[in-house]
């Protein structure tokens, strides 16, 4: 009967050290999928401040080459998915194709040497690259965030505890690499 209370005792240590360490990890988790969701917001905001930009480019570049109908077309109908895309899976593939429209809205534009002389023009571009540097930089600190949060939900034992809280992995924002260009195309004179 002595050994009752010592078993008694490491018995409670280990549920209460186990139930302790569950309500750390969920805490963590917790965490990190806001962080997650928080980076996916700025994410988001990065698309929005370049879509805002998008249709003055297509103006100014249509008062230049107005016959050139189905490009202008392409951008505004890659503008819209992108805008429509709400998580991460329809998102990257809405911006492939947002990259192949702006990229032949500027191969129009590199057929202009008045449109690339244009200040507006060039100003435009130096936006427009900037916004893609950002949105770059965004969906890595995105995919940074959600690489955490799958490792820390996928580790031993969280992935015994922690799934039937309903925590599922989070799809990183991923692009096709033949398709993304890093910037907008170079004007040379």
């Amino acid at each position: 009967m002595e050994w009752i209370v010592p078993v008694i005792l490491v018995v409670a240590i280990v549920v209460i050290a186990a139930g302790l360490y569950l309500l750390l990890a969920r805490k963590a988790l917790v965490h990190l999928n806001g962080r997650v969701d928080e980076e996916w917001e700025n994410l988001c905001d990065q698309f929005s401040r370049r879509l805002e930009l998008l249709p003055h480019l297509v103006e100014l570049v249509k008062k230049y080459a107005p016959h050139e109908e189905s490009v202008y077309i392409s951008v505004m109908q890659a503008r819209e998915q992108t805008a429509g895309a709400q998580t991460p899976l329809p998102a990257a593939r809405t911006e492939c194709s947002m990259q192949q429209a702006v990229r032949s809205l500027f191969e129009v534009a590199e057929a202009y040497p008045k449109l690339q002389a244009s200040t507006k023009f060039l100003q435009l571009q130096s936006e427009l690259r900037d916004m893609q540097d950002r949105v770059q930089a965004a969906r890595r600190g995105y995919n940074v965030r959600v690489r955490e949060f799958n490792s820390r939900l996928e580790a031993f034992p969280n992935t015994l505890f922690l799934r039937s809280l309903h925590y599922h992995r989070r799809d990183y924002f991923e692009l096709d690499g033949t398709v993304l260009t890093a910037d907008a195309p170079r004007v040379q004179f």
